[in-house]
Order: C-alpha cells, then structure tokens, then sequence
C-alpha cells in the first residue's frame, strides 16, 4: 500500500469505532508500534479515559514528542456513536493542539485491510447491536465490492451470496452473526483470531496515503440513526 501521503514522517493513528480502544503509530522506517485497550465480554469500552493515555503511552515508547508527529489518522466509523464522538472529539482537539495534519480513516476498510485473505474478497463486519451489523466489502485490491451499510444479518448474507466470490469475513460482527454468514459461503476465521479486530497498522497506513481533511468539517461516519433522539414537537 502507498504511503506517499505521509511519506517520511511518523503518523499517529486512532480508531474508536469498535468496543476496543487503538492507537499506533507508524514511523518513517516502516515499524509499527502499537497500544489498545480490548475490554472483555460484557465490559463497558473504556475509551474515554483510556485513549489520550494510549496515544501517550505509544509515542513514549517510539521515543517521540507531539512536534514529531507529521499525521493523525482517525477512523471515523462507521461504528458505536459514543465510540465515534470520543475519538473524533479527541483527534480534532489534537490536531488543533499540535498543528497537526488531520487524515479520516474508514475503520472497516481498515479492518478489511487487516486480514490474511489470501487474494479473496474481504467481508469487514462489526456488530451495531439492535440485530444489525456494519459491513463493507472489498477485493483483494482495495476496491469497494459494497459500499459500507448497516444492515440485517440475513440481507448482508444474502448480498455475499450473490458475489460471484466467495469471502473471509471478519469482525466481531462476524463472530456473532457466524452461522448466517458461513451459510452464505463466507469464510469466518477462529473467534479469537487477531484479524477480528481493527489494528493500528492498518489505520496508520491508510491515513498515510489519504487525503487530509479539514479539522471542523471531520464528523463521524454513523451510517444509521442514534438509538435515542429527540422526540419531534407535536
């Protein structure tokens, strides 16, 4: 994947999209260092006190102060919307503290950019709750098979169905809505396999060869109505 974007320079990346709280950096020789939060079953995510210590704890350990940090890479969903805000909150007040050029990241394409497919189709799908999930498919290129959605289990099986390829699909959506997508033919790996979670790598590289975006115009992609809104006035 081209890194031209932010050739030559360390990029800090951050994903709050998914329970699990990301960051990483990536630095001008090619390495990645990572730290994450993943909290266990039933565990409320702890990304409200846990990501800027995160993204300290990873810059101390490259050994890098935030006037060495050239990029922000971000994903920006789509994802939980408590999730979502916090990360996004947390990247434009960064950029705006440090000078930094702000990059959105799609988190299922980085979650799709994540997995050992082998040059198949990658199915990234992660659980939005209320019986949906998120999901985005793409080939082993990079290209956008479908679009990113939320959707019923059953009608993304069905769309994978209809692929003329079969697919790895992978997330923690796929872990839980398993069986709907194995009987559509997806490959769903083990369900602690580390490619069911979004890594830092991955985000750092695709906001690497992004396109930066303007700091007060970066919101997050939700893709769905929040599960509580305002009632309308009569």
């Amino acid at each position: 994947m081209s890194v031209a974007g932010g050739a030559g320079v360390p990029i800090l990346g951050l994903d709050t999209s998914t329970p699990s709280t990301v960051a990483g950096v990536l630095l001008p020789d090619g390495r990645v260092l990572e730290a994450r939060d993943d909290p266990a079953p039933g565990e409320r995510p702890g990304h409200q006190p846990r990501l800027l210590s995160l993204a300290a704890e990873v810059l101390a350990e490259a050994g890098l102060g935030w006037a060495e940090v050239g990029r922000l890479a971000v994903g920006v969903g789509p994802g939980g919307f408590t999730g979502l805000r916090i990360g996004i909150a947390t990247a434009r007040a960064l950029a705006q503290a440090h000078g930094l050029v702000l990059v959105p990241v799609s988190s299922l394409r980085a979650l799709a950019a994540g997995a050992d497919a082998a040059g198949r189709p990658v199915a990234a799908v992660t659980d939005a709750r209320r019986g949906e999930v998120f999901a985005g498919v793409y080939d082993a290129a990079g290209a956008t098979l479908l679009a990113p959605a939320a959707l019923d289990p059953a009608e993304l099986a069905g769309r994978l169905e209809r692929l003329p390829e079969t697919v790895l699909a992978v997330g923690d959506g796929a872990v839980r809505f398993r069986a709907q997508l194995e009987g559509a033919g997806a490959a769903v790996p083990a369900d602690d396999a580390p490619m069911h979670r979004i890594g830092a790598e991955q985000v750092c590289r695709l906001g690497a060869a992004g396109e930066p975006a303007d700091r007060d115009a970066l919101l997050p992609d939700y893709h769905r109505e929040p599960d509580a809104r305002p009632q309308s006035s009569p």
